[in-house]
């Protein structure tokens, strides 16, 4: 499990910009394409009531104007990825994947 800012600069890094949003508020204006994420669950193990192992999910959503775009294939390829779907709203592509990090 890694930090949260270990994971801003992995996909900083994946896609080649710094237009990576952590749970940005409703009046940021967001350059295209990126990458918004956000916290979603964070699945603890216990053993005699102590937490012992903890993983922490997240909601990756890449949009983007290109309904092709390689970003995609990239965000796919992360270790513990999985894509959950697909929806246009004001003529953008929004993938959402779920990332265990």
């Amino acid at each position: 499990m890694g930090t949260r800012t270990a994971l801003q600069t992995l996909l900083e890094t994946l896609l080649g910009s710094r237009n990576v949003y952590f749970q940005p508020p409703p009046t940021l204006q967001m350059n295209y394409p990126c990458i918004v994420y956000n916290l979603d669950d964070i699945d603890t193990k216990f053993a005699d009531n102590y937490p012992y192992a903890i993983g922490k999910r997240y909601s990756l959503t890449v949009i983007d104007k290109d309904p092709d775009s390689s970003i995609l294939d990239k965000v796919i390829m992360l270790q513990k990825c999985i894509f959950d779907r697909h929806f246009v709203a004001d003529n953008l592509n929004h993938n959402i994947f779920i990332l265990y990090f």
